[in-house]
């Protein structure tokens, strides 16, 4: 038999058994890494089918026109889905139109055409008086009340054309416009694509024309062309 002394040995030294992982934890990683795995494999391969569809998507688009035919250079219509897709657009557009009109009021205004009469008998300012006036200085000479005014319809007219039908997000029509109201329910898509790619491409215009303008009219000699005008 083993003296009592070695048994006090062996009982003392330490215990080096290796503990195993219970089962459950072991297939619970195992299916952990398998799916990663497998999203790994598969992601790319996704990404790249939904690129190509946007691609397709943006060329059917209005407004996808040479020379700069589906013109994206930052990706943007690839950031999320179709409904981020939709907005942009919807984005743009809104974009164009109030560009149009800032070019338009902006050109009148400077080359000095007005209504008649009274803008504000409490103020005593006329329309003529703001004719006199640079663009820019005659929106600062509008009397408070009346831009908000201006500000209120702007936001009427938002209200109304988000609200209106089924959201461009989801499938609906893009923003229309509310006043005047134009009904192009018959004219036939072929027209009406040439019709939209017109509005798109004369609005990303006056986009360009009216940050030059203000450009000019704030930093003397930032426009080359604008020079020497009156009206900036």
């Amino acid at each position: 038999s083993m003296p009592a002394s070695a048994r006090r040995a062996t009982s003392a030294r330490p215990s080096y058994r290796r503990s195993n992982p219970p089962p459950v934890a072991m297939k619970t990683a195992a299916v952990a890494l398998a799916l990663i795995g497998s999203a790994a494999a598969f992601a790319p391969v996704q990404q790249g089918a939904r690129s190509v569809a946007l691609s397709g998507a943006i060329d059917d688009m209005a407004g996808s026109t040479m020379p700069f035919k589906a013109f994206d250079p930052l990706g943007l219509a690839e950031l999320g889905s179709d409904t981020t897709l939709a907005w942009f657009r919807a984005a743009e557009l809104k974009h164009a139109r109030c560009a149009m009109l800032a070019t338009t009021g902006y050109l009148v205004q400077g080359a000095g055409f007005h209504f008649p009469g009274m803008l504000s008998t409490s103020e005593n300012i006329s329309f003529e008086q703001l004719s006199a006036m640079k663009p820019l200085d005659a929106w600062t000479a509008v009397p408070e009340a009346g831009k908000q005014q201006i500000y209120f319809t702007i936001l009427l007219a938002e209200l109304i054309t988000e609200a209106r039908g089924t959201h461009y997000t989801k499938g609906g029509d893009l923003p229309t416009i509310v006043f005047p109201p134009i009904d192009f329910s018959g004219v036939d898509a072929e027209t009406l694509k040439k019709k939209q790619t017109a509005e798109l491409n004369n609005g990303r215009l006056a986009m360009i024309s009216i940050m030059s303008f203000v450009a000019a009219a704030n930093i003397p000699g930032s426009v080359p062309a604008l020079i020497g005008n009156p009206a900036f």
